[in-house]
């Protein structure tokens, strides 16, 4: 079978991640965590971010 050709699965994976992570970064706020708890948090979704933008953008391949 196989993947549709036009699908572009790696932005709407990035952007899947994205979403429940943001909750991960409020939660471990509100819990007030130290730098090392909150860190990989906060780096996971801004990566995720930076991979969509790059994906769904105008320079997308």
């Amino acid at each position: 079978m196989g993947r549709p050709s036009g699908w572009p699965l790696t932005p709407i994976a990035a952007t899947g991640l994205a979403v429940p992570m943001a909750g991960a970064v409020s939660y471990h706020l509100r819990k007030k965590d130290a730098v090392n708890e909150l860190l990989p948090s906060v780096v996971l979704p801004v990566l995720s971010v930076v991979i969509a933008r790059g994906r769904f953008g105008p320079y997308t391949f």
